[in-house]
């Protein structure tokens, strides 16, 4: 027989807000446009795992709630990687979304290590915003790095990405020590596995 004492199925703590319908909105944005893209390790896993993940390292375990931080999570790829221009995060979800998206974004037109170069010594000069959006960022990709490299990378090169990492993250110390501990966890286990 089933009870249908409500109590059963209380939660004891009270439920987390629900997000808004911008953020789902954004999700489902950032699915659509990285819908035929792959990461680079051998199990070719969904493109938009990442930025998922990127917003669930911020909500869930750096209790970041800043609905414009998490959707700029969730779209910080898609004008570097698909063909969405800002114009077009600008209309669906306004200025403020746009522009934290476009901190974090890289000119693809410049030679990669130039861009690696200027991501270091652009990182201090982001908002705060962008800055969360940045070592969130940087702590799924070197998790990610470290579990499921790219196809072909060897050792040297994993730990090549892991200076790199530190190197971002240094100039960006100082804003939110949750995550910065998230990413020298991080760090610390790639660096363990490489040596």
């Amino acid at each position: 027989m089933v009870s249908s004492d409500v109590s059963l199925y209380a939660s004891p703590q009270p439920l987390p807000k629900v997000m808004s319908p911008d953020f789902l909105r954004a999700l489902s944005f950032a699915a659509e446009k990285h819908r035929n893209q792959r990461r680079k390790d051998s199990g070719q896993t969904p493109y938009i795992n990442h930025p998922i993940a990127v917003a669930d390292i911020l909500l869930n375990e750096a209790g970041v709630v800043d609905e414009v931080v998490l959707m700029a999570a969730l779209l910080h790829d898609t004008v570097e990687d698909t063909d969405t221009t800002f114009d077009e995060l600008e209309q669906h979800f306004g200025a403020v979304v746009r522009d934290v998206v476009a901190e974090v974004t890289d000119d693809k037109s410049l030679p990669k290590a130039e861009r690696k170069q200027l991501q270091i010594e652009h990182a201090a000069g982001l908002s705060d915003r962008a800055k969360l959006v940045k070592l969130a960022d940087k702590i799924s990709n070197v998790r990610d790095t470290v579990v499921a490299p790219p196809e072909g990378w060897p050792i040297t090169r994993i730990d090549e990405y892991l200076e790199w990492g530190k190197a971002v993250v240094g100039p960006i110390r100082g804003t939110h020590a949750q995550l910065e501990g998230l990413f020298d966890k991080a760090y610390a286990q790639g660096k363990a596995t490489v040596s």
